[in-house]
This record gives structure tokens, sequence and C-alpha cells, in this order.
């Protein structure tokens, strides 16, 4: 009785929202996404998979902010290589298929990390801020703040 039916247009829109499903073993322990954002929650025509992957990155990386303590800012490291991590300063993405990450390395040296999307693995991290006299960086937030602009 509380299914409603849809129309062929209402189904094939949602087949095409994104969705999201997370199980943890301690429900208390991690905190998953358990929504999609109004601005990510309509269709757009022809949106890439670096837009779509870019978008829901955003997601994950400001979740995870969530979780971290006033002294510690969010990395990410490089899955499958010996490269280090990188402090997330920036995030964007180059239509049909590229994602890139600005930031900096444990050095304080500049890094950038250019990625097709079909070879993206992120590691979240939580590293030590490194000015121990300002607040923490929430990069997730500000990149959060942009997904309502496009």
């Amino acid at each position: 009785m509380g299914d409603q039916i849809k129309t062929s247009a209402e189904a094939i829109e949602a087949a095409v929202l994104p969705s999201l499903h997370e199980v943890h073993a301690d429900p208390e322990a991690t905190v998953g996404l358990n929504t999609v954002p109004e601005a990510l929650n309509k269709l757009a025509e022809k949106k890439s998979a670096a837009r779509w992957a870019y978008e829901r990155l955003i997601l994950y990386i400001q979740n995870f902010e969530k979780q971290l303590d006033g002294e510690h800012e969010v990395a990410m490291g490089f899955v499958g290589g010996e490269t280090g991590v990188l402090r997330i300063e920036g995030m964007g993405y180059f239509d049909p298929d590229i994602i890139t990450f600005y930031g900096s390395d444990g050095a304080q040296g500049r890094t950038q990390l250019v990625q097709h999307v079909t070879q993206l693995n992120v590691m979240l991290r939580a590293l030590p801020k490194p000015k121990k006299d300002q607040p923490a960086n929430r990069i997730g937030f500000k990149l959060a703040s942009d997904l309502g602009d496009s």
C-alpha cells in the first residue's frame, strides 16, 4: 500500500539519480554517508564521469572531516603506490574523465595529482594540522559550497 505507481519518466529519472548505501561493522565507530544532498539529487544532462566522481568525492571528504578533532586535517593516501600522502587543499575535474587534487606533501612541498576516473582510488587520512596556532582547514565544506553553484 505504501508503494506508489510511477510514470515511465519518473522511473527513468530515478534510475540515473545518485543513491547510496553503506553498512559498517560498528555503526557507532564510523559514520558514513546517509543522504544525497539536494544539489546532487537533480537530473543533470550529460554529466561527465569526472563531474560525478568530483561531486561524490566532495561528500566523502566532508563526511570524513566531520569526524575529525580540531587538531587534524584531511589528507589523501595514494592507493597502490609508494608516493606518500597529499594534504588536500583543493580539488577539481576536467571533463570528461580527469580528477585533480591540489595540496602539499609531508615536507610542505606543493603537490598535484591528476588522475583518470577509471583509476580513481582514494584513501582519506587524518594528519595533524601543520600550524598548531590556527584552526584546522576544512576543505570539504569549501568544496561542498561549490556544489550548489554548479
